[in-house]
């Protein structure tokens, strides 16, 4: 087993309840709020586990300080990344916090993760009194696993990935994005159809 034989694993999407969110800005009348994702360390180590067990081990030199921080090397299949992990304020200003925190950051030079830094600003409505945003933001299909996206999505993802260079001028490109457009409206209407079929 190589890393290149793995590195598609390690980076797709997590499930998306094992992504959590947290407030990064809130808005200075405390009504709404930019939410970023993010899977904890337990989250990471499963997925490491899970792709090559037994193939990767971490190591790590803590800092006590304000905040603590952590120096972190994670080794997969023989390949070794470094990165530097920060505790939050507060109480979660833990060593082990920091510890963490590196950890995460050396799994994303293998790609675990990494997609969540590709997500859009997503700004949402905010309740103060419960410090939490009233609705959780939705992840966009493409940071989903195939088997949670909505009918289509697969199909519209293939569309874009054919149209990531720009407009194809070659004919049998051009009928590609029409096949996967065609298949992903298809799709959504079937997924619509459903619910009446079983009603009736």
């Amino acid at each position: 087993m190589t890393y290149p034989q793995v590195k598609d694993l390690l980076a797709a999407p997590f499930p998306a309840a094992r992504v959590a969110w947290k407030p990064q800005t809130i808005s200075r009348d405390r009504s709404s709020a930019l939410m970023v994702a993010f899977v904890d360390a337990r989250t990471v180590m499963e997925r490491l586990d899970a792709v090559c067990p037994g193939e990767w081990a971490f190591d790590v030199k803590l800092f006590p300080g304000q905040p603590p921080t952590a120096r972190g090397r994670l080794t997969v299949l023989g390949l070794t990344r470094s990165d530097v992990g920060e505790a939050g304020e507060g109480e979660a200003g833990t060593l082990k916090a920091a510890a963490s925190d590196a950890l995460k950051r050396c799994a994303v030079h293998f790609g675990v993760g990494r997609y969540l830094y590709d997500l859009p600003r997503m700004w949402v409505a905010w309740d103060e009194a419960r410090r939490a945003p009233v609705d959780p933001p939705r992840l966009p299909d493409w940071a989903l696993p195939e088997e949670e996206r909505t009918p289509g999505a697969a199909h519209v993802l293939g569309a874009l990935e054919a149209l990531r260079a720009g407009l194809p001028q070659d004919v049998g490109r051009l009928r590609e994005v029409y096949r996967h457009l065609r298949a992903a409206l298809d799709a959504a209407e079937r997924a619509e159809a459903a619910p009446e079929s079983a009603a009736g």
